[in-house]
């Protein structure tokens, strides 16, 4: 199983026709977007914004058209089949909402380094908090779209990995804690091409304190016994 996050939103007084609560997700408001980034304009904040407000609306939109489907199985088919059209495109929407919202969360922070159990956890992982920094940096610049750190609730550990698209290279069982967006909308109008340049930025924004709560909430310390 994935832990994501909470970004669900169920409306009992919203029921589809065949019975059950009709899930409904709801843009939410960030700090990061209250506080001037260090490298990362206003504007682009703005614009990525916009696209994350695009993918609640296209889920919703999904939601319902998949709430009035006659889903006769006779009618699926994985070539193309209405179904598969829709079933498919809801992870994209859907990743895109969740994946979002952890980057916002966490941004609008001093950056430097985490404390207490959270840098415990990176050193003993990664070597050293740089080594992390190091790591993640080169995954972000390999990456198509989104470079991740997550924590393996298999192997107790921390690692770094790329999920280009939104919905891609998914690892069952794991917590991503830290979502750094490496999409060229995160970074073209503030860095052109200069993506390291950008990710500098994201460190230099990064709120600890975001990404220790989202670990404390999930158990993660706990767990990995730091």
């Amino acid at each position: 199983m994935l832990y994501w996050g909470r970004a669900r939103r169920e409306n009992p007084s919203n029921l589809p026709a065949k019975g059950g609560l009709r899930v409904r997700y709801e843009a939410k408001k960030f700090k990061s977007f209250e506080v001037e980034l260090d490298g990362i304009s206003k504007r682009t904040m703005e614009e990525h914004y916009k696209l994350y407000q695009g993918y609640v609306n296209k889920a919703n939109e999904i939601l319902d058209k998949l709430a009035a489907l006659d889903k006769d199985p006779a009618k699926a088919n994985p070539t193309y089949s209405e179904l598969r059209v829709l079933k498919v495109e809801l992870t994209r929407a859907l990743g895109g909402i969740k994946n979002h919202e952890i980057y916002f969360d966490h941004l609008g922070g001093p950056g430097g380094k985490p404390e207490g159990a959270l840098l415990r956890l990176i050193e003993r992982d990664f070597g050293s908090f740089e080594e992390w920094q190091k790591d993640l940096k080169a995954t972000g610049i390999a990456a198509r779209g989104w470079a991740w750190t997550a924590y393996d609730w298999d192997t107790g550990k921390l690692f770094n990995y790329i999920g280009d698209e939104q919905n891609t290279y998914p690892v069952w069982n794991c917590t991503p804690l830290v979502a750094l967006d490496v999409f060229e909308h995160a970074y073209f109008i503030d860095f052109g091409t200069n993506k390291g340049g950008y990710i500098d930025a994201f460190f230099r924004n990064l709120d600890w304190r975001a990404v220790a709560k989202r670990a404390e909430a999930f158990g993660i310390f706990t767990h990995a016994k730091v």
